[in-house]
């Protein structure tokens, strides 16, 4: 867990963000906020906002909730819905099975949560170019809460490009509600915003924050992200000099074995580029004020001790047997559980705990064990695991990108050895696991590299946006049973009460 130092950080983000916080209603029903001014600005400093950005990031439409996971994760075929068939069943019609409904509520949530979102960081942007546009000395941290407004629009715009496709642009503080109401902009407009901000973002926040503010957004998270998109990109050159910016900064090691990345004591690890601060506590034991749902959405769906969570979110067998023999991240990915009635010894115990969980009668066979909580902690605060921290952005994705873009740009000695450093790191001591890769040829390498995005980067949110980058979206999905999906359902399409709300001027994406 963190530390106290940590945790009231988080405290105080969250009860700014109490006082800040919007609905889930869509972005034309906020009320408009008027000029700049010095009052605004109490103690020069406007981490108001930006701490309200931090504690809206792990909620349930952009991270922490079913949204986030239909469109991130259930899109692809390493990931079922879970749960009981009867449970969200309209979830696995339209994310598992693509019979898109342009009236889903988890559709309208995520688009609406990523554009209030939006709106809190244009208004930061706006007010800090006003102050200084009116003779404002800004102070350093000033600077900083500007960096990472423009970080988070360019996360938040991100998301929204590669769900959508063509979005409006919103990029200036509202003062009429009206203003809002414009036409989608290109994705190369969108894309554009997306490197303004990142370039921002890099130019002013710093490698690292003091201790107490362990969890704010660093110049590493800024470039690795814009790797991120420049992948999303096949933009090669770029994506590679971003990766590598990030590799060798020395800011980030790959030294934190892999079986303690994802505990609570592998939390903000040495290969942590960006992930969302969680916590509990006495008082606030299963609070999305100081914590998340991410945890519980995905826990084990059983009764008694067994009840961790809503049992959402599941690898798929396909996505264990692709694991190659030995490999140690597979039982690191994959929670073992038993259904009611099942022999105890038909599963391993799930290390390092050694328990062997018991679920209900749900349609999945394993758990997401990226989200497995520590026991003691179950005991002292709930069983439900709001406390644990929300991982974006690691090292090992850095170096895959950067194996990536080096093979396509015909550097494979540079592309074997970025893909061995994570092969490497995931043996651990086992020389007898996970041969180094030495294969030279260009299409050989692609495929291995692709392997290991795959295993490496396992219910991490990114398999159905490669699949599509990667051109082979629909020839693996219909391997895998997902024969629903046709080539339209690369871009969702956008909820039809935004289209309504416009008044003709919001066009629906093409085919819906």
């Amino acid at each position: 867990m963190k530390n106290n130092i940590i945790k009231s950080f988080i405290i105080c983000a969250v009860g700014i963000f109490t006082l800040t916080q919007i609905s889930c209603s869509d972005l034309l029903d906020q009320e408009p906020q008027g000029k700049w001014t010095g009052g605004d600005n109490p103690g020069g400093s406007f981490q108001t906002d930006v701490f309200s950005l931090y504690a809206r990031m792990k909620g349930w439409g952009v991270t922490g909730g079913i949204p986030a996971f239909a469109i991130h994760s259930i899109r692809s075929e390493d990931v079922e819905k879970g749960s009981t068939v009867s449970d969200g069943s309209d979830v696995a019609s339209m994310y598992d099975n693509f019979n898109y409904n342009t009236s889903d509520g988890n559709l309208a949530s995520y688009y609406t949560s990523n554009y209030a979102l939006i709106h809190t960081a244009n208004t930061v942007i706006a007010d800090i170019k006003e102050a200084e546009d009116n003779g404002v000395v800004l102070q350093r941290i000033d600077s900083l809460c500007l960096g990472e407004a423009h970080f988070f629009r360019a996360f938040l715009y991100f998301n929204l490009v590669r769900a959508f496709g063509e979005v409006p642009l919103i990029d200036f503080k509202i003062t009429d509600a009206a203003e809002t109401n414009i036409p989608k902009s290109t994705a190369i407009e969108i894309y554009t915003l997306i490197d303004t901000d990142l370039t921002e973002a890099e130019e002013l926040l710093p490698p690292q924050w003091e201790s107490r503010y362990l969890g704010r957004a660093t110049w590493g998270a800024a470039r690795a992200l814009h790797a991120k998109t420049y992948m999303q990109r096949n933009d090669w050159g770029n994506m590679l000099t971003a990766a590598t910016d990030v590799i060798n900064s020395g800011l980030y090691d790959l030294n934190t074995p892999f079986n303690q990345i994802f505990r609570e004591s592998g939390e903000n690890s040495s290969e942590s580029i960006f992930e969302l601060q969680c916590t509990a506590t006495a008082a606030l034991p299963s609070s999305t004020d100081i914590g998340s749902q991410y945890a519980e959405v995905q826990g084990v769906r059983g009764a008694g001790d067994w009840d961790l969570g809503w049992g959402w979110n599941c690898p798929t067998p396909l996505l264990a047997n692709a694991f190659e023999e030995g490999d140690p991240r597979k039982d690191e990915t994959l929670l073992y559980f038993l259904k009611p009635g099942e022999n105890p010894e038909s599963i391993p115990a799930n290390a390092p705990y050694g328990e062997k969980p018991i679920a209900q009668e749900v349609m999945n066979r394993y758990y997401n064990k990226k989200v497995y909580t520590n026991p003691t902690l179950r005991t002292q605060f709930s069983k439900h695991g709001f406390w644990m921290n929300i991982r974006i952005i690691r090292l090992s994705e850095m170096y895959l990108i950067a194996a990536e873009a080096a093979n396509e740009l015909g550097q494979q000695s540079e592309a074997v050895a970025y893909l061995e450093d994570v092969r490497a790191r995931a043996r651990g001591n086992n020389a007898d696991v996970l041969p180094e890769v030495t294969v030279t040829d260009q299409a050989a390498l692609r495929n291995a590299i692709r392997h290991e995005r795959r295993v490496e980067l396992a219910m991490e949110w990114d398999r159905f946006y490669d699949l599509v980058r990667w051109g082979i979206v629909r020839e693996v999905l219909h391997a895998a049973g997902k024969t629903g999906f046709q080539d339209r359902h690369v871009l969702l399409p956008l909820p039809q009460a935004e289209i309504d709300k416009s008044n003709g001027v919001l066009i629906q994406n093409p085919n819906y």
